[in-house]
């Protein structure tokens, strides 16, 4: 099995930055692709961005100048760098990790951003 741990939520005025990790344990295959996803409120859950275990990067375009995904494959860590935080962006946002051989995922329990105006 595969946990997730995500962290580094919170409140933060509208401008600043906040930067989320998502730590992964257990039985995880080397070949993967871990991502961040959000649901805000009243919306359904959408892409902010993936990278590989080999690095390839994914993003929603609307986010890419802002945001910036990054991870340590020795760690099995994913990080969100998020500046110039915009109120639309408050949601749930949640970590993920995919097995690409097996296409299966496991989900992390979400951790809330709130960004004030």
């Amino acid at each position: 099995q595969v946990q997730l741990v995500e962290s580094g939520g919170g409140l933060v005025q509208a401008g600043g930055s906040l930067r989320l990790s998502c730590a992964a344990s257990g039985s995880i295959d080397s070949i993967n692709a871990m991502g961040w996803y959000r649901r805000a409120p009243g919306k359904q859950r959408e892409l902010v961005a993936t990278i590989t275990s080999g690095g390839t990067i994914n993003y929603e375009d609307s986010l890419k100048d802002r945001f910036t995904i990054s991870r340590d494959n020795a760690k099995n860590t994913v990080y969100l760098q998020m500046n110039s935080l915009k109120p639309e962006d408050t949601a749930v946002y949640y970590c993920s990790i995919s097995s690409l051989a097996t296409r299966t995922s496991v989900w992390g329990q979400g951790t809330q951003v709130t960004v004030s105006s």
